[in-house]
């Protein structure tokens, strides 16, 4: 099994700020460079706090919907996510003990810098990782976790994930160190580095958690083979039509068996059935409410019928209908005017109504533009007055209203890779925009991280509120030579809905 995990663009970027760092303590350990790795272990830290808030709101969503709605099924599937969670939880922990105890050895924090006071102490991280066997518990307890996360997962899952949580032996000597426990926390290396590791190991530990997590909550999609667990289900794509427009439905069992068709029959007539599901076709020559049900009987490998009811289904037959589409988007974003349509045919625009349950809907003749405040969905309902002081209720549409995605942060308008020096020297500000969205959202960055790392010096590590280099920012970008390394990390922006979002680094390389 391959053993490089699907990273993120901020994971691999911190990954390679935090292999330079290493290689530079062999020339020199400057407040620089120790500044920098703390820099790295929050990045890291937060890295993995992000992670972590993902995998509880996926279980919160899990337990809101699937273990509420089908509890049968989804509870073991939800025990099983439980086992992973704490299998991960329990290597965290005993990483977290060992954090403690190099503190402890360390005097503990800086409370000014939030950082160790002795983060230079060279013998320390040494001392208790080596000397006192702790990096080869750690070594044992990171391999035991990655065969529990594997082994709570099938083979055909297993085969699919890979994890960069993986602690073995290098196949050839680094710098004469043959063991992992050498390269990670060998002799040489300043008690801050040695938090930093640790801190990269609980973000690997993370990650490999989520992916095991969403594998197996995953599993409530795929289908169920278990006939007896099945319900008929009818799904048709509206049910209020328009005189003379068709009338179309979808009878079939959820996570049905394409290769076993069952009979389905509506009102004692039989209707067609292909690869497991049955269409149900009406004609809708007059006005009026109709009603239906179908049933759907399966053949059951000890050659019994199990016969399953639809609920009764009901359409509408009539000449008005309302139509509500958003002008952008299947979706209404948050914090921005989401223009909408709405259009009653043979109804007069101003005997129209609507409403929206949560925020707000402005506008006339058709015309509207919807404003949302938080993430989930909202129903626009139209009615209309069918006659004087008699108003119709004509359809409720549902739509889904999500957070603006993450725009992407660019300097000299590149986002990564290599840029002429002069033009890196030209520029004073980064910015942050949304490519190739419709929306005319604006991203204003109000934080950033700038490290530069001339080719064999040492580099510098620079913050900045607001979008815009300072003096010392300029006078160091001024000096860059080719081959230099300029990255932005920490990037904070917020967008028209007002809340923060860290962004991806940008990392460019000086022609």
């Amino acid at each position: 099994m391959a053993t490089s995990g699907k990273e993120t663009t901020r994971q691999k970027m911190i990954n390679f700020m935090y292999l330079v760092l290493l290689a530079m303590l062999a020339l020199n350990v400057s407040e620089t460079i120790l500044d920098a790795f703390k820099t790295i272990n929050d990045s890291l830290t937060a890295s993995a706090n992000n992670v972590d808030n993902s995998i509880r709101g996926l279980f919160t969503t899990f337990e809101q919907t699937r273990l509420k709605e089908s509890p049968e099924r989804a509870r073991p599937i939800y025990e099983k996510a439980k086992q992973a969670q704490n299998v991960s939880q329990e290597l965290d922990d005993y990483i977290k003990s060992v954090k403690n105890q190099l503190a402890a050895a360390g005097d503990g924090f800086d409370e000014q810098s939030g950082d160790l006071k002795k983060r230079d102490n060279m013998d320390i991280g040494y001392d208790v990782m080596v000397n006192k066997s702790k990096a080869r518990e750690l070594k044992l307890k990171i391999t035991a976790t990655r065969q529990k996360l594997l082994g709570i997962l099938g083979d055909t899952d297993r085969r699919q994930v890979s994890f960069t949580l993986n602690a073995t032996d290098p196949a050839k000597p680094v710098d004469n160190k043959r063991t992992w426990e050498e390269v990670n926390f060998g002799d040489g290396v300043p008690l801050t580095a040695i938090f930093t590791t640790l801190s990269r190991i609980q973000t690997d530990n993370k990650n490999a958690e989520s992916e095991v997590v969403k594998k197996i909550l995953s599993r409530m999609d795929q289908a169920v083979v278990n006939l007896d667990k099945f319900e008929a289900v009818a799904v048709a794509p509206t049910s209020y039509l328009v005189e003379g427009q068709p009338y179309s439905a979808q009878i079939f069992l959820t996570a049905y068996d394409s290769k076993a068709n069952p009979d389905i029959e509506v009102g004692g007539n039989p209707v067609s059935v292909q690869d497991g599901r049955g269409t149900y076709n009406v004609p809708t020559n007059r006005e009026g409410i109709f009603n239906w049900q179908a049933t759907v009987k399966v053949r059951q490998t000890d050659g019994a019928i199990k016969t399953y009811t639809t609920p009764t289904q009901q359409y509408i037959v009539s000449r008005p209908s309302a139509v509500v589409s958003p002008d952008k988007m299947n979706v209404f974003y948050i914090g921005v005017d989401n223009p909408v349509s709405i259009s009653v045919p043979g109804i007069p625009t101003r005997n129209i109504r609507v409403n929206i349950s949560s925020g707000s809907l402005n506008g006339s003749d058709g015309k509207y533009l919807v404003r949302v405040t938080n993430p989930g969905s909202v129903t626009v309902t139209v009615s209309a007055e069918i006659s004087p002081g008699k108003v119709q209720q004509l359809s409720r549409t549902l739509f889904r209203t999500k957070r603006l995605p993450d725009p992407v942060a660019k300097f000299s308008g590149r986002s990564g890779g290599n840029v002429p020096t002069v033009a890196l020297k030209a520029q004073d500000a980064i910015y942050a925009a949304l490519d190739n969205f419709d929306f005319d959202a604006k991203f204003r960055i109000t934080r950033f991280t700038l490290i530069i790392a001339n080719p064999r010096e040492t580099a510098s590590v620079q913050v900045a509120s607001g979008n815009e280099l300072n003096s010392e920012m300029r006078n160091s970008l001024a000096e860059i030579k080719p081959g230099a390394h300029i990255i932005f990390d920490n990037i904070i922006a917020v967008g028209p809905d007002g809340s923060p979002r860290q962004l991806a680094p940008v990392a460019l390389t000086a022609d």
